[in-house]
C-alpha cells in the first residue's frame, strides 16, 4: 500500500524568523499569512520521541498551523487532544487538521478531534482496496456518512489522495468518480499535488473542473524518477504555477509535508520555507 505523504506549502513569509512575505502571497487572497502550516508525519521519528520539544521547534520556523498523523502512540503522539491543543496554544499554533483511518474506533476518533478543537479531519488512506469504479461509490457513500459524522461535531470531514487514486477502470479516472459521488458540503478534498502528478495529472485541471472542492493542500515536491517527496525546487511540480490557482480551488490552508530528505526534517523544512520566499 502506498505510504501516506501530505505536502503543504507555507505562506512562505510566516517561516523562519525574519522573513518577509512573498508578493504570491500578498496577492493571493486565498492564502493568508499564518494559513501555511506543516503535517506533523515529516517530523515523525522526532514526535514520537519528544513531542512537546518537537512542537517548539517548529513554532520556532515559524509555522502557525499543524496538521497531526496517526502513530503508533495514537493520533496526538501520546498527548491527549486537550494537552496537543494547549501545547499548540500556548505556542501560538493551531492544530488545525488531523489525518486518520475510518475503522472501528472511527466514533471515538471523531470525539478526540472535537476535543482538540480541529477544524477538519483527513482520512488518508482508502478505506477499503479495490481499484474499480463499484468500490469508490462505496467508498464515496462512506465519505459522506463520515461527513455527516463529523458534522454533527462541527468539524469538517476530507480525503488525502495518493497516486494510485488516480489510475482507471472502465475508462473513468477513480478519482474523478470518487469526486462525483462525494457531497460537496460534507467531503472537503484535501490534495496532495505531488501524488497527483505521480499519478499523471495535473492539479490545476483538477482546480478547473471541480472549483472550490480543495480547501486543503499538501504542497509537496516529487522525485519524479524514484517517485518520493523531495525539496521544493528538486522535483517535478512547479510550485508557482500552482499558487497562482488557489482561489479556484477554493484554498484555505497549505500543509508542507516531506517524507523523504537528505539530512533532517528540520533542515528540509528550512530550505523549503526559503524556497517559498524566493518564489516573492
Amino acid at each position: 500500500m502506498t505510504t501516506r505523504r501530505n505536502f503543504l506549502v507555507k505562506s512562505g513569509a510566516l517561516a523562519v524568523g525574519t522573513m518577509i512575505l512573498p508578493s504570491w502571497i500578498t496577492y493571493n487572497s486565498s492564502v493568508k499569512l499564518g494559513n501555511i502550516g506543516v503535517q506533523l508525519y515529516t517530523f515523525r521519528d522526532e514526535m514520537t520521541k519528544d513531542a512537546i520539544g518537537t512542537l517548539k521547534k517548529i513554532a520556532d520556523l515559524g509555522f502557525k498551523q499543524i496538521e497531526s498523523a496517526r502513530s503508533e502512540k495514537g493520533h496526538y503522539y501520546g498527548l491527549t487532544p486537550f494537552s496537543i491543543k494547549k501545547v499548540c496554544d500556548d505556542l501560538g499554533m493551531n492544530l488545525r487538521s488531523g489525518h486518520v483511518h475510518i475503522d472501528k474506533n472511527w466514533k471515538k476518533t471523531v470525539e478526540e478531534a472535537a476535543a482538540s478543537g480541529q477544524e477538519y479531519l483527513i482520512c488518508s488512506t482508502m478505506p477499503s482496496r479495490g481499484q474499480t469504479v463499484d468500490n469508490y461509490k462505496s467508498v464515496a457513500e462512506v465519505f459522506n456518512k463520515a461527513g455527516e459524522d463529523c458534522k454533527k461535531h462541527n468539524i469538517k470531514f476530507g480525503y488525502h489522495n495518493h497516486a494510485y487514486e488516480f489510475e482507471m477502470h472502465k475508462n473513468q479516472v477513480l478519482y474523478d468518480v470518487l469526486m462525483d459521488y462525494t457531497n460537496p458540503d460534507l467531503v472537503h478534498m484535501e490534495l496532495d499535488l505531488g501524488w497527483v502528478i505521480v499519478g499523471g495529472k495535473d492539479p490545476i485541471d483538477y482546480f478547473k473542473k471541480y472549483p472550490g472542492r480543495f480547501p486543503l493542500w499538501h504542497l509537496k515536491d516529487m522525485d519524479m524518477i524514484k517517485k518520493e517527496s523531495t525539496e521544493f525546487g528538486k522535483g517535478g511540480l512547479d510550485i508557482s504555477k500552482m499558487l497562482q490557482y488557489s482561489k479556484e480551488s477554493g484554498l484555505k490552508y497549505v500543509f508542507i509535508e516531506q517524507e523523504e530528505y537528505e539530512v533532517s526534517p528540520l533542515e528540509s523544512m528550512k530550505h523549503n520555507l526559503k524556497y517559498l520566499q524566493e518564489l516573492g
